[in-house]
């Protein structure tokens, strides 16, 4: 079976390239006609998108401290830090022509996949032990 980087670094270098990722896609208008013809596409996109953040930044906070991890606030603790980036993301979206930013359903969306990151990633977490 592949092991999993173990390093906290890794993971937190991961987690801070998905937010500078998250900033170049936010700083470019979107062209609907790329888009596929899914009613509210864009809430999926959000939602898996910070799915994945949140995954990143549970691995970092868990791989700092595994053996005895305290799961409801590194959490709490991930799903808060994503809270708060998504609101900055639609806060920045505001400010590109052709976007649509403060969206509440869009942070909402980014919130729900931030939660439920956490909690599959707490699920999954034995992938990294040591």
């Amino acid at each position: 079976m592949n092991r999993l980087p173990r390093n906290p670094k890794f993971w937190l270098v991961s987690f801070i390239l998905w937010f500078a990722m998250l900033w170049v896609f936010s700083s470019f208008s979107l062209v609907s006609e790329y888009s596929p013809p899914i009613d509210h596409f864009d809430k999926f996109a959000h939602f898996g998108y910070f799915f994945g953040g949140s995954g990143l930044l549970c691995a970092y906070l868990f791989r700092r401290s595994p053996q005895q991890p305290y799961w409801m606030r590194l959490i709490v603790t991930a799903v808060g830090i994503i809270a708060l980036l998504g609101w900055l993301d639609e806060y920045h979206q505001s400010f590109t022509p052709g976007r649509s930013g403060k969206d509440i359903l869009d942070w909402l969306a980014d919130l729900t996949g931030a939660t439920a990151g956490a909690f599959v990633f707490k699920r999954l977490h034995f992938l990294l032990k040591s």
